[in-house]
């Protein structure tokens, strides 16, 4: 089986809350059979700060092509990065490798 990478928005009063959500919507939309190459298959996430004035997606891939040790591994964890966001609930970007 290969990996694949992934990249997707969820939001939640914490980054905990998004990532559940994140991966109830993912496994709606791909399933819970494994290998589909989406958040879905991950367990856990990291949370990394995002450089100032720098692009989530752009730092999400830069991370995943460079082969970022925090997010490079299938079995690992995703990635997540905070967006900048007014209010209750809070956006978060999360990111990685995935089987599939």
């Amino acid at each position: 089986m290969g990996a694949t990478t992934f990249v997707c928005e969820a939001s939640g009063r914490t980054a905990e809350d998004a990532f559940r959500n994140a991966v109830r919507d993912a496994v709606a939309a791909h399933g819970n059979a494994g290998y589909t190459g989406s958040i879905a298959e991950k367990r856990r996430f990291v949370k990394i700060a995002l450089p100032e004035g720098e692009d989530p997606v752009v730092f999400a891939y830069m991370l995943l092509d460079g082969r970022d040790y925090r997010v490079d591994n299938k079995w690992g964890p995703a990635g997540c990065v905070e967006l900048p966001t007014e209010g209750i609930e809070r956006r978060f970007l999360f990111f990685g490798w995935a089987s599939c």
